[in-house]
């Protein structure tokens, strides 16, 4: 069966003169989402302000220059909407779910804590110790931890290795001339867009978005991104108290806008996806029952990416284990996949995708991020027609080029059995 979009309307765009940038698809419903992305994340911090970027995004909720903390988060969720931030390597976001008439109200809240935050110090003093446990918690979960200290394996040495959350001496040190030096070394207007999926006219939300962003200041980072460009393989283990232990074995990837990325999202989801009919969850935990938990996973950033297959299991099954997704790795690297296998491993991506999208917010966040790093921006369909367009030779090139044994690192938290 062939797997087809129903025919979206067409992205619109807008930029401001100072560079700030929208793009909005109307979506007749009765809920909207807005998103309002920065080009800036832990891989722009030098290594003495490791975790600053995560802390001034919890830090934009605790007052402005016109409203107190309890004002700020009460403004949209006081009438049911929902609002949040994240950070990332490389973009810090703040997002909102809301009803249709509450547009203007989000968009003003947006600009007044995006760009009128004053970080008071008792507040700042409080999130710093509120960050500390969200650092001892993350310590306490080896199966998120090992995934922060596999990319710092990877990026040996590299600001986009870093850890987002930073470390126990970094956060402590932090004062308010750190957030507003880092800001103003690394906060370009033309390096934000405010991504909107919604029932709203476009030239309403321009006149909004005018409203309450044409004042902002223009803006220009400081210094450029260095580029990652030392890869090489490596192994380690650490000994670690919990009762399973955990492995990530994986190597670099593709980045962001790579020709063959599509390919690889393909390789990803027939080797470890979602599916329970992936290869690793049929292979080796339905098979053996080696591993309760096995995935594999696609990271792509602006200038790089890395791909990974992460397990966790019995001290004493790690080895096997580890040979057992080397040996499904190397099936696919050996020959062409089937024409009906790559058929069904299209059409259950094509699905996934587009079940995705059926969540405004993911597209809003999706869209906001492709517009940040490329101007047009993918209709789903466009994205199926990629996907529809790889053929067996391609998924063989890039099973060799990415699965390469020789290339691959490997990252242990040895458990201890009790």
């Amino acid at each position: 069966m062939k797997i087809t979009s129903q025919p979206q309307p067409a992205y619109q765009y807008f930029q401001l003169e100072n560079g700030i940038r929208i793009i909005h698809r109307f979506n007749p419903a009765a809920v909207s989402h807005l998103a309002l992305m920065v080009n800036t994340g832990s891989r722009d911090e030098l290594q003495s302000e490791s975790g600053i970027a995560h802390l001034i995004e919890h830090m934009i909720f605790k007052g402005t220059k016109k409203r107190r903390a309890f004002h700020v988060i009460s403004r949209l969720e006081n009438v049911g909407c929902d609002l949040n931030a994240y950070t990332t390597k490389e973009e810090t976001c703040l997002h909102a779910t809301f009803l249709n008439p509450y547009y203007e109200r989000a968009l003003d809240l947006f600009a007044d804590i995006a760009f009128n935050s004053v970080y008071p110090l008792r507040e700042l003093e409080k999130e710093k110790d509120v960050i500390l446990d969200e650092i001892n918690s993350y310590r306490d979960n080896p199966s998120e931890e090992i995934f922060d200290e596999f990319e710092n394996l990877l990026y040996r040495g590299h600001p986009i290795g870093h850890n987002i959350l930073g470390s126990v001496e970094t956060v402590k040190n932090f004062n308010r001339n750190h957030i507003f030096r880092f800001i103003k070394n690394n906060y370009s207007t033309d390096q934000m867009v405010i991504a909107s999926v919604g029932n709203i006219q476009f030239e309403k939300l321009k006149k909004y978005v005018i409203k309450y962003y044409s004042d902002v200041p223009v803006a220009q980072k400081k210094s450029p991104r260095l580029p990652f460009t030392a890869y090489k393989p490596e192994y380690e283990v650490h000994d670690r108290t919990n009762y399973l232990s955990h492995c990530l074995i994986g190597n670099i990837a593709y980045p962001f806008y790579h020709p063959r990325k599509h390919a690889l999202i393909l390789l990803n989801n027939i080797l470890g996806g979602p599916g329970l009919n992936s290869r690793l969850n049929l292979n080796i935990r339905e098979k053996y029952g080696f591993t309760y938990s096995i995935d594999s996973q696609y990271t792509s950033y602006s200038d790089t990416g890395w791909f990974g297959v992460y397990l966790g299991t019995d001290p004493g099954t790690v080895n096997k284990t580890i040979d057992l997704v080397k040996r499904e790795l190397k099936k696919l690297t050996q020959s062409n996949m089937g024409v009906l296998q790559l058929a069904r491993a299209k059409q259950q991506l094509i699905v996934q995708l587009a079940i995705g999208f059926e969540s405004g917010l993911q597209e809003a966040l999706s869209i906001a991020r492709s517009h940040l790093l490329k101007e047009d921006v993918e209709s789903m369909a466009a994205i199926i027609h990629r996907i529809e367009a790889i053929d067996a030779k391609e998924l063989l090139e890039v099973s060799n080029e990415i699965f390469d044994q020789s290339q691959l690192s490997t990252l242990i938290f040895e458990g201890k059995n009790t």
